[in-house]
């Protein structure tokens, strides 16, 4: 069992809230869902949709055909109409989009009608529709009924009360008219046991929940798509977890406030778009040259400029590693998962306290927004060390030099104002002290202490990339960040006997060595590798033939603003094994 359903329709008519609690709905029945979303950027208007995969079997990835399609609009039938699986139904109401279709594909549900007669108001509407995919899928209203009241009983009970009439009436209806229904589900996907626990996560709220359980108290940025999430859900939590939460005036504004937190001693985060991160990257420079923690989230999307601000890509990966001025040691992190983006930020903390560096957290808008089933985090996993000197261990030392030469460039990180000490930087070269110079011995000895000291030690931090398949296989696709799940989902779909397997990096910067895996001999035995990328340069192939000297013998682009879906990837990949026939 694996159906996609997809509510499409103008921003501002509820397609949102319809996707959402169909996600939470299947969820809480033990399935496994994925979710993604397509809008354009502005408040009202345009054409959108939520897509919502549920299946009995994990899923990691959109598919473009659809098995019921929820128009709330007609330029929803129009776009989509022939992606329709066989057998597949749309859902709309005529009165509603003033259109009457025909045809076994077609259902139409009165919603704006059942809506005013079972509750009196037009808004449940979307209730209604809810009511009605439940009924055409021949599942029960138990589960909608709680969430109805979880979400609607501070608004009252008659509030709550209306809304399950609504979602009957939507249930009752679909049950009655939509004969050519055929869809096969169980009432749940954990069989006669109870549903399995499952949580709903995005990519967003996965890298709050991982700042969050590595102790991040300072939050600042300039709200810019799709870096915004973050920023809110950190806004969210921040009475309940002593955080706090500034909106800059601008991205240059936020840096340097997260670098002035951190320097006063907490651990402290940014986040911004590529269009942010520009402004950005003078500070950056600056917590290289005082070798200040900071942790930087940087959501991806189309550019140069504004670009496609509420679309996808993986276009800003060079630019972040190569930003800033001079040469400095940096860390960057790309998640594939929500639950990769949950543990990645906690490593990326503690890489940056640990070796007062920054490290990046590398997402994109696809990753933002999607929503995956998992069965847990596990925050014992995020190691939590307080590397900064406080107030008695400060109290102990005759003497303290902040950037103190050491075996290993890592100098003694020390809370200002907690001691008689002097805590001392300077964005110019500067002393052991702290204090500016401009003699070549210190340059020199100062380079070699948070540059080449450091390196490789930090190089040993970061683990290899993940294997998934046959060791052994003929061809191996390979990528980074967000391209995990359809990917993954590709050498599923293709099987053991296509001889296929995946790499994925998720730590790319420094560049993972081969002392823990030795992916480079893996990719040399296999007779085909593909690097598959969201942009159209292949800059993760560029970085990695530029520090391995590997080069991979095929690509797979799509720099259209969207994401690879299922279907599509397959299609490419055999298309591509073809041609090599």
């Amino acid at each position: 069992m694996d159906y996609t359903i997809r509510i499409g329709g103008q921003a501002g008519q509820g397609l949102q809230t319809i996707g959402a609690v169909l996600g939470k709905l299947f969820t809480r029945s033990g399935f496994q869902v994925f979710t993604h979303q397509d809008y354009m950027s502005r408040i009202r208007g345009g054409h959108n949709y939520y897509q919502v995969r549920f299946a009995d079997h994990p899923v990691s990835s959109s598919r473009s055909q659809v098995d019921i399609l929820v128009a709330l609009d007609k330029v929803t039938v129009a776009e989509h109409q022939d992606e329709m699986a066989p057998g597949g139904i749309i859902i709309y109401d005529s009165e509603t989009v003033k259109e009457k279709y025909e045809g076994e594909m077609f259902l139409d549900v009165p919603a704006r009608k059942i809506a005013m007669d079972t509750a009196g108001n037009r808004l449940m509407e979307n209730t209604v529709d809810v009511g009605a995919i439940l009924g055409m899928l021949g599942l029960g209203l138990e589960q909608l009924e709680k969430l109805l009241e979880e979400t609607f009983l501070r608004k009252g009970r008659e509030i709550v009360d209306q809304n399950v009439a609504a979602a009957r009436a939507g249930s009752d209806y679909a049950r009655e008219n939509c004969g050519q229904c055929a869809f096969t589900v169980p009432a749940d996907a954990s069989g006669d046991g109870p549903p399995a626990r499952r949580m709903l996560l995005d990519g967003t709220s996965a890298v709050g929940l991982g700042a969050l359980t590595s102790g991040c108290r300072f939050y600042s940025a300039y709200p810019m798509t799709p870096s915004t999430g973050v920023f809110t859900f950190m806004a969210s939590q921040a009475k309940k977890h002593s955080l706090v939460v500034e909106q800059a005036e601008d991205e240059i504004a936020a840096i340097n406030m997260a670098l002035g937190a951190s320097f006063a001693g907490v651990r402290a985060m940014t986040g911004t778009a590529g269009g942010g991160f520009a402004l950005m990257v003078e500070g950056l420079s600056l917590a290289g040259m005082t070798e200040t923690p900071v942790v930087i989230y940087v959501g991806q999307r189309p550019a140069p400029a504004t670009g496609l601000p509420t679309r996808t890509e993986q276009g800003d990966l060079l630019y972040v590693l190569h930003a800033a001025h001079g040469e400095f040691p940096r860390v960057i992190m790309a998640p594939g998962t929500p639950e990769q983006a949950f543990y990645l930020t906690g490593k990326a903390f503690d890489l940056a306290e640990k070796y007062q560096i920054p490290a990046f957290i590398i997402s994109d808008q696809y990753l933002a927004d999607t929503e995956w089933s998992l069965d847990g985090l596990d925050p014992s996993r995020i190691e939590y060390h307080d590397y900064r000197l406080r107030a008695a261990d400060l109290e102990k030392l005759d003497d303290y030099k902040r950037h103190a030469y050491t075996d290993t460039g890592v100098s003694p990180l020390a809370e200002p104002g907690a001691s008689r000490h002097l805590v001392v930087t300077d964005s110019d070269e500067h002393d052991e002290d702290g204090h500016i110079i401009e003699d070549a011995e210190t340059r020199t000895r100062m380079v070699e202490k948070r540059l080449l000291k450091k390196m490789p030690l930090i190089r040993e931090e970061i683990s290899p990339p993940l294997l998934y398949g046959d060791d052994s296989a003929r061809t191996i696709i390979c990528g980074w960040g967000s391209t995990y799940g359809v990917m993954k989902e590709a050498v599923d779909d293709i099987g053991g006997a296509g001889g296929i397997a995946m790499l994925h990096f998720s730590e790319v910067y420094p560049f993972p060595g081969t002392s823990k895996f030795d992916y480079l001999a893996l990719l040399g035995r296999a007779k085909r590798t593909i690097c598959i990328e969201n942009n159209a340069t292949s800059q993760f192939a560029q970085l990695m033939r530029a520090e391995t000297g590997f080069q991979f013998s095929d690509h797979i682009n799509k720099f259209d603003g969207r994401p690879f879906l299922l279907d599509e990837l397959l299609a490419k990949l055999k298309a591509l094994e073809k041609s090599h026939a």
